[in-house]
């Protein structure tokens, strides 16, 4: 695909974003076009990693001004590599406490204990036992 450059709507689409989200995270800096084919934007196809990387860090919980720290970062940057390590602290928990969930769910699903919220199963798997909270 080198050489060859998506217009506006081609990216909105693959990425799954309105048009508009694009010409806004161009206009904070977090992705760039490569011009303009008339009236469109262009972009190069490596944008949608760009904004793949954006949409998994907005769902980790990234604001798009951090997102936008981070993809100007250099790695002498101490403080932001800090908030890295306690933004990376906070997923551990949050997938910690996802997959207790998940698995309670999935518990709960099978279970024929009346009721489910004081099934033995369930409260080992999403209780206080499981983790502290």
């Amino acid at each position: 695909m080198t050489g060859v450059l998506l217009d506006i709507a081609e990216v909105a689409d693959h990425a799954d974003l309105a048009p508009s989200a694009l010409r806004f995270y161009e206009k904070r800096g977090l992705i760039t076009s490569t011009g303009r084919n008339g009236l469109r934007r262009t972009y190069r196809p490596d944008v949608l990693d760009r904004l793949a990387l954006i949409a998994c860090a907005r769902g980790a919980g990234f604001t798009l001004a951090e997102i936008a720290r981070f993809l100007r970062a250099s790695p002498t940057d101490a403080e932001l590599r800090a908030r890295m390590a306690e933004k990376a602290r906070q997923l551990d928990d949050d997938i910690d406490r996802l997959i207790r969930m998940r698995d309670s769910l999935r518990h709960a699903s099978t279970c024929t204990h009346d009721p489910l919220v004081e099934c033995p199963g369930f409260k080992t798997t999403f209780g206080r036992s499981a983790a502290p909270v």
